[in-house]
């Protein structure tokens, strides 16, 4: 069990769950509305992370990453695909339990991430998984309450996941090129997916200062601090095999939430 904990990659599965649940409470959803959203939510991310896993093994011990449960022994391949397969299937009744519409707009979500797994991590077109399912989310969560998303929801939310996609390649990038990966961020190279990275998710917090009305000073204390996280996480993850740059990119998840929340009050 620890094995697939782990190779669910925690840090993200955690961060985008506490954001749908941290979203539904802000938009005013029952506890019935919020629990639900948020198992569906973390059984689509399962099953793209464990997806993830099993189609790159191969890769990851040629690699050596030993950080990774299957490199290291802890679960086998066959577990992790038949862990994908029942999370993907959780997904689907958990999703459409909160209305069709929304479900349906969670399930594209999902499957967008998944053919991310499956074949656009080694296109140019790599990034655009991430626009739509994180896109998606915001308004997943938002018609599971039965209202009508705002356009700075899904826009901030899409700037958000773009930027994602260009700072969580950084520490890998070498050994992705070296393992025939050759995404958006491969092809145009660290420099460049650095500073993608910077002007995405700046943009999503400048979205969430203009978009919401009301309580505009604590949203722009807010966004303050997610340029100087960036900016810290960036300097930091220039170094060979850091993640500082994606941990930055979930702390600025976070307080991109906290600008929604202060905006619901």
């Amino acid at each position: 069990m620890g094995g697939l904990v782990r190779a669910c990659h925690p840090d993200a599965c955690a961060a985008v769950t506490a954001v749908a649940i941290l979203l539904g409470i802000a938009t005013g959803g029952s506890v019935r509305q919020v629990v639900l959203v948020g198992a569906a939510v973390l059984a689509g991310q399962l099953s793209v992370g464990w997806l993830n896993d099993y189609l790159d093994a191969d890769r990851d011990v040629v690699a050596g990453r030993t950080s990774k449960p299957i490199v290291a022994g802890r679960v086998s391949r066959r577990a992790i695909g038949l862990a994908t397969i029942v999370a993907g299937v959780c997904c689907v009744p958990l999703s459409l339990s909160v209305g069709l519409v929304a479900g349906a707009v969670h399930l594209v979500a999902v499957g967008s991430a998944l053919a991310y797994d499956v074949w656009l991590k080694s296109t140019v077109v790599s990034v655009l998984p991430y626009f739509l399912s994180f896109g998606l989310l915001p308004v997943f969560v938002v018609l599971a309450e039965s209202h009508r998303p705002a356009w700075w929801l899904p826009t901030a939310g899409a700037l958000l996941g773009a930027g994602a996609h260009f700072a969580n390649v950084l520490p890998d990038l070498a050994e992705d090129v070296a393992a025939g990966i050759r995404g958006l961020p491969h092809r145009i190279g660290a420099t460049a997916s650095r500073w993608w990275a910077v002007l995405l998710l700046v943009g999503a917090a400048a979205v969430l200062v203009v978009g919401p009305v009301g309580h505009l000073v604590p949203r722009l204390v807010l966004a303050g601090v997610s340029v100087v996280t960036l900016a810290v996480g960036l300097v930091l993850g220039r170094r060979p095999g850091s993640r500082a740059a994606f941990i930055a990119v979930l702390v600025v998840a976070l307080l991109d939430v906290a600008q929604l929340l202060v905006a619901a009050r």
